[in-house]
């Protein structure tokens, strides 16, 4: 059996205006099926990647294929793609089934068709009932789900969402990002969805491309990008972590004072000096009778009660800034043992530990 061709394959794409390079070359595979996302911050490439995708540029350099078929020269209405972008982008004067069904009437869809198609798209996007209403009889919620199911009405093979729940309140958007992976589910259809939000890009998403600079600093799936991130940049840019600055050499990690860490080395091989990532929710709060030999002693200098958990930072001798560990639920330490300037020992297991390169967020020389 046939193994398919990537949804879409971008080879040696890169975009400049004038001077400035809007994005690096880049050789990226989406396959067939996925929910992928573009993040990173503003200015980061992420929406020229997804413009280039869907004809709304062109390349400077490269080739574009979707599903194997060249797309760089074709204009947006000849790619097999749709978009939804944030404004949403609806006819005022039109019906909720108009708006869905106004794709449809421009590629000539029989009526009859034409019909059947818009009432699945109501009913994937759950609004069977608000068929008749103008955009403006809609909630912000509502509005983006028309925007989708006008999208998906055509049967695209990619589509494109450009911070689609960024003008809704953050209760709506955490449901509308469920409700967006469900959709997702149910029509198998790619999408590529761009945003600046990291927990957004990890709730929904099957993998994620993080850029910066208009480079993919590391593509993989949410789970990869949060517990094995390549370089100092993905690591502080998704989620919270500390940094220590190390030496490792001789299948050994030790701070600039001589002391041991627990780091599993896992084959090290980027050089003597390296910034040690462990992540809050990974490091160990307890007393320093008790603690390991390879752990930090240091004093509670804040703690912070946040519902679910309880975020405590450590000021360590040996370190320039406080660490900070995170305590969930009711197993986490009793109040009385977290007073500040209360002296503790903090210590992680060597497999939380990760190695990132030094001078891992300094970009190439031209």
């Amino acid at each position: 059996m046939s193994t398919p061709p990537p949804a879409i394959t971008l080879r040696g794409v890169s975009k400049r205006y004038g001077n400035q390079t809007a994005l690096r070359e880049m050789d990226l595979e989406i396959a067939e099926g996925e929910f992928f996302c573009l993040l990173g911050p503003s200015g980061c490439g992420k929406t020229t990647t997804l413009n280039l995708i869907g004809g709304f540029v062109g390349p400077t350099t490269g080739e574009i294929l979707i599903r194997d078929q060249r797309v760089d020269r074709l204009p947006p209405h000849r790619r097999n793609v749709n978009t939804v972008f944030q404004s949403y982008a609806l006819f005022p004067h039109m019906t909720v089934r108009q708006n869905i069904g106004f794709g449809l009437r421009m590629a000539r869809v029989k009526q009859s068709e034409a019909a059947g198609r818009i009432e699945e798209a109501l009913g994937l996007v759950g609004l069977e009932d608000f068929g008749d209403r103008l955009p403006t009889q809609l909630s912000g919620g509502q509005q983006q789900r028309v925007a989708v199911a006008r999208a998906l009405v055509n049967r695209p093979a990619v589509l494109l969402l450009d911070e689609p729940l960024g003008a809704l309140d953050l209760k709506l958007r955490k449901r509308l990002q469920v409700e967006l992976s469900q959709i997702h589910r149910e029509i198998g259809t790619t999408f590529v969805y761009v945003t600046h939000d990291q927990e957004e890009a990890m709730s929904v998403s099957t993998r994620i491309a993080v850029m910066s600079e208009g480079r993919i600093q590391q593509a993989g799936t949410p789970s990869e990008i949060y517990y094995r991130p390549s370089n100092r940049f993905v690591a502080d840019f998704i989620g919270e972590s500390n940094f220590l600055e190390v030496e490792a050499s001789g299948g050994d990690v030790r701070l600039e004072d001589g002391r041991s860490l627990p780091c599993a080395m896992n084959g090290w091989s980027g050089g003597t000096k390296a910034t040690l990532m462990v992540r809050p929710e990974s490091v160990h709060i307890g007393e320093p009778a008790e603690a390991p030999e390879a752990s930090l002693r240091g004093r509670i200098v804040q703690t912070s009660f946040l519902g679910s958990q309880t975020r405590v930072a450590v000021s360590c001798d040996a370190v320039t800034v406080p660490l900070t560990a995170t305590q969930f639920g009711r197993e986490r330490i009793a109040a009385r043992d977290l007073a500040l300037d209360r002296e503790v020992a903090i210590w992680w297991d060597k497999d939380d530990a990760v190695l990132l390169p030094e001078e891992s967020t300094q970009e190439e020389e031209e």
